[in-house]
C-alpha cells in the first residue's frame, strides 16, 4: 500500500489487490496446492510445502501484521492455536501471568499446560496493583493481557502494564480479539506480541475458524514462523482466503456494529430488570476514560446482569426473534451467550466466581441489523420475563 494511504479502512480494502503474478487478477487467487516445484536441485523458490508457507496465508498474515504495526505474523488454525504457538517462546517451567477473568478456553489451555509440567501459571486481577507487583516479583517469562476482557469487558492500561512487565523481563502478549486493529493496536502501546481469533471480527462472517499471532520485531516473528512450521498449527489456504475477503469490510462493519452496541448498552442500562451493564462506551463504566485513551472506540461487545432466576433467564434468551443463542462473536449477526454454561463452562465454579462471572451474566455480540430491530427484539425478550 502506498505510504500516503494509512487509514485502516483503506489498508483493509486494498490488501494485496492486483498482486497476482500469473494473470493479473485484482483479487488474489486461491492456492490450494500442498507442494511446490523447486527450480533446480539445491534451489528453492518462495514456497516449498504448504505447512511452511502458502500465498493466501502469507497475504493474510502480512495484512494483519501491517494493521497491527507488527513485523510479521503467523496465521493459525484457531485463536487457541495462536496462543499455544506463543507459549513455544518460553521454556519449560517458566511462569505465565494471565488475567483471572480470561476467556474460558485460554484459562483451560494454561491450566492444562501447567498440569503437563510445560509451564507455571498464575491468574491475577490485573487491575489490582498489589497482585501485579507480587506477580512481577516472581519474574514471569510471559505476561498475557486480555483487554477488553471476555466476558466482563474490563480494561487494563496496556501501556503501563506492559512497561512494568517488560521491566521484570517478561514477554508481553495482548489478546486483541474483542477490538481488532480497527479499534486498538497493542503493539503501538508497548506489547511484544498480539494474538487474535480471526474467527471473530477480522473474518466477520461466522464461517471460518482461525487465529493469528503477530510479533512487533522481526526476530520474534521468525521464531513464531519456525515453531508454526515445526508444530504444524498453520491455517488452511481457503480459510485464509475467506478471512482476507472478510477483512476488507472490517472498518465498515465495526463502525456500524459499534454504533448499534452503544444504543443497545444504553437501552439495557436504563432497564429496570438489568442490574449492571459492562460496556466501556457508557460514561459510568470503570473503563470509560481508559477506553478513550488507548482505543479508538468502545467496540461491539457488551455484557449485562439480568435480574432473573435460571428458568426466567432461559425464557429470555429463547424468546429472541433476532439474537441467536450461540457462542463466538464479531459476525454480521447479533448473538447472545450465557458465559457460565457456554464459553466459560470449562472454568471451575470457584474460578468463575473469582472472575465475577455469575449465573445471571449474559454477553451480546451486536451485529449489523437495524438498531430499531435490535431494540425491539430486546423488548420482546424482556416481555418473556
Amino acid at each position: 500500500m502506498p505510504p500516503e494511504l494509512k487509514s485502516t479502512a483503506t489498508a483493509c480494502v486494498t490488501a494485496h489487490l492486483g498482486d497476482d503474478p500469473g494473470y493479473g487478477a485484482v483479487i488474489p487467487p486461491l492456492y490450494l496446492t500442498s507442494t511446490y516445484n523447486f527450480p533446480a536441485l539445491d534451489q528453492m523458490g518462495p514456497y516449498d510445502y504448504g505447512r511452511g508457507g502458502n500465498p493466501n496465508r502469507n497475504a493474510l498474515a502480512q495484512t494483519i501484521a501491517a494493521l497491527e504495526n507488527g513485523a510479521g505474523g503467523v496465521v493459525t488454525s484457531s485463536g487457541m492455536a495462536a496462543i499455544d504457538l506463543v507459549l513455544n517462546l518460553i521454556k519449560a517451567d517458566d511462569l505465565v501471568i494471565a488475567p483471572h477473568d480470561a476467556y474460558g478456553g485460554t484459562h483451560r489451555l494454561l491450566n492444562s499446560r501447567q498440569e503437563q509440567g510445560r509451564l507455571r501459571v498464575q491468574f491475577i486481577d490485573q487491575n489490582n496493583p498489589t497482585a501485579i507487583n507480587k506477580a512481577l516479583a516472581a519474574k514471569p517469562a510471559l505476561f498475557l493481557i486480555e483487554s477488553p476482557s471476555n466476558p466482563l469487558m474490563r480494561l487494563v492500561d496496556i501501556k503501563a502494564l506492559g512497561m512494568a512487565a517488560k521491566a521484570a523481563g517478561a514477554l508481553v502478549v495482548c489478546d486483541n480479539t474483542f477490538l481488532s486493529p480497527a479499534r486498538q493496536q497493542p503493539l503501538s502501546l508497548g506489547a511484544d506480541l498480539v494474538v487474535h481469533s480471526t474467527t471473530k471480527f477480522l473474518n466477520g462472517h461466522s464461517d471460518v475458524v482461525g487465529g493469528i499471532a503477530i510479533a512487533k520485531h522481526e526476530a520474534l516473528a521468525e521464531k513464531l514462523n519456525w515453531w508454526a512450521n515445526c508444530t504444524g498449527v498453520t491455517g488452511a489456504p481457503f480459510d485464509s482466503y475467506l478471512t482476507l475477503r472478510g477483512l476488507r469490510t472490517l472498518q465498515a462493519r465495526m463502525d456500524i456494529q459499534e454504533l448499534n452496541a452503544i444504543k443497545v448498552a444504553t437501552f439495557l442500562d436504563a432497564h429496570h430488570q438489568v442490574s449492571k451493564v459492562y460496556y466501556p462506551g457508557l460514561p459510568g463504566d470503570p473503563g470509560y476514560l481508559l477506553a478513550r485513551q488507548q482505543q479508538s472506540g468502545p467496540g461491539a461487545l457488551l455484557s449485562f446482569e439480568l435480574n432473573a432466576n435460571h428458568e426466567a433467564l432461559g425464557r429470555f434468551v429463547q424468546a429472541s426473534p433476532l439474537f441467536q443463542l450461540a457462542e463466538s462473536l464479531g459476525g454480521t449477526e447479533s448473538l447472545i451467550c450465557h458465559p457460565a454454561s457456554m464459553t466459560h463452562r470449562a472454568m471451575s465454579e470457584e474460578a468463575r466466581q473469582t472472575a465475577g462471572i455469575s449465573e445471571s451474566l449474559l454477553r451480546i455480540s451486536v451485529g449489523l441489523e437495524a438498531s430499531a430491530d435490535q431494540l425491539q427484539a430486546l423488548r420482546t425478550m424482556f416481555a418473556a420475563l
